[in-house]
């Protein structure tokens, strides 16, 4: 062991001659989609607007509110009447006038862009 002691290896490190150069960083992999984080917040903004409304327009806790789903992208595929209709087919068993809330709804997703599945490679 003791011969062997002698032929161990060492280990250099090296120093650039450029010391204000940082190391290249390797790129570790690529989004596949990639979203605007303001649309993305406003999104979330509109999901919870219409959270607070549908409280408001059944009058009851969340658990008592009617198995109601608001799918943002499918509205966005319609034209304006179809939207409409959507909504007023969706919210039928409400009691309260609900033009107001469909209106907002439609002028709060104006502009904004249909949100694409990720796509797995």
């Amino acid at each position: 062991m003791a011969a062997d002691s002698s032929a161990q290896c060492r280990v250099l490190f090296q120093t650039s001659d450029k010391a204000e150069e940082e190391p290249s960083q390797r790129k570790l992999g690529k989004l596949t989609v990639k979203y605007n984080r303001k649309d993305l917040q406003r999104r979330l903004d509109i999901e919870e607007w219409i959270d607070g409304q549908l409280h408001l327009l059944y009058d009851c806790e969340e658990e008592e509110i009617p198995e109601l789903e608001i799918d943002i992208d499918e509205l966005l595929e319609l034209s304006d009447q179809d939207q409409r209709s959507k909504l007023q087919d969706l919210l039928q068993e409400c009691c309260k006038p609900k033009e107001e809330f469909i209106n907002g709804l439609l002028y709060r997703i104006k502009g904004l862009r249909k949100m694409s599945i990720p796509q797995r490679k």
